[in-house]
C-alpha cells in the first residue's frame, strides 16, 4: 500500500468514528516526531502495540480485502500467561461494503465482535478439526448476543447494529460489510496480531508500505522502525 493512501484512510475513518459520538485517545493524534519525544513514557502503548493499524493483508488490493484497525488498548500475553493483570483488549474496526476481512482463526485470543453502527455485519463461520484446522464441513458452537447459537458449516450469520457474537479459538471466520460500511467494535482476551493470527490461506497480517508521502500518524507496524 502507498502511504499516501493509508493517510487518507487514517483521515476518513477518524471522520466516521467521530460520526457515531466515539473519540479516540489523545495518542491517536501524535505526529510521527511526537511519537518519538514521549516514547519512554509511551511504553506501554508501543510494546502493545495500541494504535493505527490498516492492513491490505499483503494482497495490494485494499477496498477488496482489508481492514482498518485501531486498538485502544491491549494488555501484555505475560499477563495472559499468568493469569492476572491486564488481560484484555479493546478494539474499533471499519469493515467496508464487500471488503473481505478473510478467513481466519486464533490459537489464543477469544473476542466479542459487535456492530457498533452502520450497516450490516455478515461473518461466516466454519469449525475447526480435532488438530484445530479449518474444517470446511464443520460448524461450532458460538454465543450470540450472550445466547448458545449453534452454526452450521458456512454459514454466513448477519449481525445489525448493537448485535454481537462471541468467538473463540476454533471458530474460524471471514468478515465484511453489506449494504454499507460497518463500524465494529472488538472486546477480547490479550491481543497478538504478529503470532496469534492463523489464516486459512497464505497471507501476511501487514501491509507492505510504499513511502511515497511521510505519515500523518504512525501505523503499529512503524513502531519497530520508526522508534527505534
Amino acid at each position: 500500500m502507498k502511504r499516501s493512501q493509508i493517510n487518507e484512510i487514517l483521515l476518513s475513518a477518524d471522520e466516521m468514528i467521530r460520526s457515531y459520538g466515539f473519540a479516540l485517545p489523545g495518542f491517536a493524534y501524535w505526529s510521527p516526531n511526537d511519537f518519538k519525544v514521549k516514547a519512554p513514557a509511551a511504553e506501554h502503548i508501543i510494546n502493545a502495540r495500541c494504535g493505527w493499524d490498516i492492513t491490505d493483508y499483503g494482497a495490494g488490493n485494499f477496498d477488496q480485502m482489508g481492514l482498518f484497525l485501531f486498538t485502544l488498548r491491549n494488555g501484555l500475553l505475560s499477563d495472559l500467561q499468568r493469569g492476572g493483570g491486564m488481560c484484555y483488549a479493546e478494539k474499533l474496526l471499519i469493515s467496508r461494503q464487500d471488503q473481505l476481512s478473510p478467513m481466519h482463526t486464533h490459537v489464543i485470543k477469544a473476542e466479542d465482535i459487535i456492530n457498533r453502527g452502520g450497516a450490516t455485519l455478515v461473518i461466516e463461520l466454519f469449525g475447526a478439526d480435532d488438530a484445530g484446522q479449518f474444517a470446511e464441513d464443520r460448524g461450532g458452537t458460538i454465543w450470540r448476543d450472550g445466547q448458545r447459537y449453534d452454526f452450521s458449516a458456512g454459514e454466513k450469520l448477519r449481525l445489525a447494529p448493537g448485535e454481537s457474537v462471541t468467538l473463540r479459538p476454533g471458530d474460524w471466520h471471514a468478515f465484511w460489510g453489506e449494504g454499507g460500511d460497518v463500524l465494529v467494535g472488538e472486546v477480547s482476551t490479550v491481543n497478538d496480531d504478529e503470532t496469534d493470527n492463523i489464516f486459512r490461506e497464505k497471507i501476511g497480517r501487514f501491509a507492505n508500505i510504499e513511502e511515497d508521502a511521510d505519515p500523518v500518524h504512525l501505523l503499529v507496524s512503524d513502531y519497530s522502525t520508526w522508534l527505534t
